[in-house]
């Protein structure tokens, strides 16, 4: 069976929700999949005080992990167009993977939240697909035939290089139900090409 780690950094809730919604999608496709999070790093009373989630469900996962799957599904939140520390730490130890060739041929693909619709959410999802061209990954995006990438009545995140969502200025907005279903989309998407690639 294929596996799939979907793997995440939320600093409040919405690129959780968006990797949820990814794990639907790709056990859709009858992929073994889980579920994980990136540690935090900021000391405990200052995320404390800028209400940052810190009792999420899905485990904190050690830089290892990523060779036992055959494709990996990474999200995080941008910081100023580009990937969170937390995420950009956690795979900068990453190397020791890379030094072994661990990742090679697994299929990497990326999502991502901003606050605005001109956030910085291409220019995220593209510094995370450097770091996979960098392991020899094959990166998957989310291609056109997902219906819902092409909506312009309404702001939404989401492109060809990935599922996105818009949290609004205060983060008071949640992922809406087109931006889950170019997650949803994402999740099968990958399952589907990881499948091909270990048969």
């Amino acid at each position: 069976m294929t596996k799939i780690l979907v793997i995440y950094y939320s600093s409040y809730g919405h690129t959780e929700e968006l990797a949820n919604a990814i794990v639907e999608g790709a056990r859709q496709e009858g992929a073994d999949v889980t579920i994980m999070r990136v540690p935090e790093i900021v000391p405990e009373d200052i995320a404390k005080d800028a209400g940052l989630r810190l009792d999420q469900d899905a485990p904190i996962a050690r830089p290892s992990d990523l060779a036992d799957y055959d494709g990996i599904i990474a999200g995080t939140p941008t910081r100023f167009g580009n990937m969170a520390a937390q995420m950009r730490n956690f795979l900068d130890q990453t190397g020791g993977l890379w030094a072994d060739g661990a990742l090679i041929g697994k299929v990497g693909s990326a999502f991502v939240s901003t606050a605005t619709q001109h956030g910085g959410q291409e220019t995220t999802l593209t510094s995370m697909h450097t770091t996979f061209l960098h392991h020899g990954m094959v990166v998957a995006g989310v291609p056109y035939s997902c219906e819902a990438l092409k909506e312009i009545e309404e702001p939404i995140g989401g492109s060809p290089y990935g599922a996105g969502t818009l949290a609004g200025l205060h983060g008071k907005k949640t992922p809406n139900a087109k931006e889950l279903e170019i997650a949803h989309f994402q999740g099968a998407h990958v399952a589907r090409i990881a499948t091909r690639l270990a048969s």
